[in-house]
């Protein structure tokens, strides 16, 4: 060894090398509390669930995530809830494929006629992908629904899922056992990503803050109707 290389060894003390460990693990500890936070709150990057009982959807309080979807004819909608003109009523269902969602949706054809006549915008979010929105729901869905202001958009790409912290991964099987049904779930955030919307109601007031939060593991289970056109009064004359 040198003499220079053995001045540079003696001048590396142990201090140095605590402050350094010391420097390090408090970043360390740092990254991990915001990490803590961003699941805690929902945000884009929190990881997907592993299972639909696991997810962490945003809860009222809450600011309200940016998020892009598509609308069916592909064209981009963005939602920003820094920008909102007014309030917001967002709900999530996993495709027309889903016969509990289909059910879901022809219960609330009840309440939509109300909900239309109030001063907010209601958002109907599905796994599907764009050109299969509405082609996917049942007849008589359709039919239920038709001329009733149903918005639906589509979040294949799982991003407004993820951001509401309520997607979640589903089963490896789950795609094939569809296709073996005659469901047709191509490009939907299922096939795409293995990720499935635990179904949910998000009700945002004008300044993009959440007032009121319901989801549950169980997808057969929703908010009835005449509990949407509640929140949804609430939320309009707040």
């Amino acid at each position: 060894m040198t003499a220079m290389q053995l001045t540079a060894f003696a001048g590396f003390r142990p201090a140095y090398l605590r402050r350094a460990i010391v420097s390090t693990l408090s970043l360390s500890m740092l990254l991990s509390f915001t990490c803590s936070l961003s699941v805690q709150h929902g945000h884009a990057d929190v990881p997907i669930a592993e299972s639909a009982d696991q997810v962490r959807p945003l809860q009222s309080g809450d600011a309200a995530p940016r998020f892009s979807v598509r609308e069916v004819d592909g064209n981009r909608f963005d939602f920003d809830p820094a920008a909102l003109e007014r309030p917001a009523l967002i709900i999530t269902f996993r495709g027309g494929w889903c016969p509990h969602c289909n059910v879901y949706l022809s219960d609330l054809r009840h309440v939509m006629p109300d909900l239309r006549s109030l001063d907010l915008d209601v958002l109907f979010l599905s796994g599907d992908r764009p050109a299969l929105l509405y082609e996917s729901l049942k007849d008589q869905t359709r039919e239920e629904i038709d001329g009733l202001g149903y918005r639906i958009l589509s979040d294949a790409d799982a991003h407004a899922a993820i951001a509401l912290g309520i997607a979640f991964r589903a089963g490896s099987g789950t795609v094939d056992r569809l296709r073996a049904r005659g469901r047709d779930v191509d490009d939907s955030s299922l096939s795409r990503h293995g990720v499935l919307p635990v179904p949910a109601v998000f009700a945002v007031d004008a300044d993009g803050v959440i007032r009121y939060a319901f989801a549950n593991a169980d997808y057969r289970v929703r908010l009835p109707a005449d509990e949407l056109l509640d929140v949804a009064q609430r939320l309009a004359g707040s």
